[in-house]
């Protein structure tokens, strides 16, 4: 994780504190509109878009004359504790705030307040961090828990 965020930083990604991992197959847009936080995961074959070609194809079909194709370009801020889940993507201009769960395979617009847990296509809010450890605590001293060494 040390020679990857040292490669992150050096593309221009902006980030805060140490990610606690970065899956090795995640696809980073632009990395300088990229900011990530703290203790954050983003786990593989995660997709971080800053960018949109489609205003090309509605300006066409508006009537514009486009000799090359355009793009929207936005930042994607990520804040402290968040995990995003495999597969998942983060579309141009989302703003993700601090200890978020973003479910696996989900597509994220917009803003993602704080202490929430969001899942789907487009990503819904389905709980808060509060209830979703109510929930789990539990199972901390089930079987069912693996603690990494």
């Amino acid at each position: 994780m040390r020679f990857f965020l040292k490669y992150l930083k050096l593309r221009g990604c902006q980030v805060t504190g140490t990610p606690r991992y970065i899956g090795v197959h995640v696809k980073f847009d632009n990395y300088s509109n990229i900011k990530i936080g703290h203790q954050t995961t983003i786990s593989d074959e995660c997709h971080l878009l800053t960018h949109d070609y489609s205003i090309t194809n509605v300006m066409r079909a508006n009537g514009v004359k486009i000799v090359k194709d355009i793009a929207l370009e936005r930042q994607i801020e990520i804040g402290n504790n968040v995990f995003i889940g495999k597969k998942s993507i983060i579309m141009p201009n989302a703003k993700i705030g601090d200890n978020v769960i973003i479910g696996a395979g989900s597509v994220v617009r917009g803003t993602v307040p704080p202490n929430t847990v969001w899942c789907g296509n487009p990503a819904q809010c389905i709980s808060s961090t509060k209830e979703l450890y109510l929930k789990w605590v539990k199972y901390m001293n089930d079987d069912i828990i693996r603690t990494d060494r």
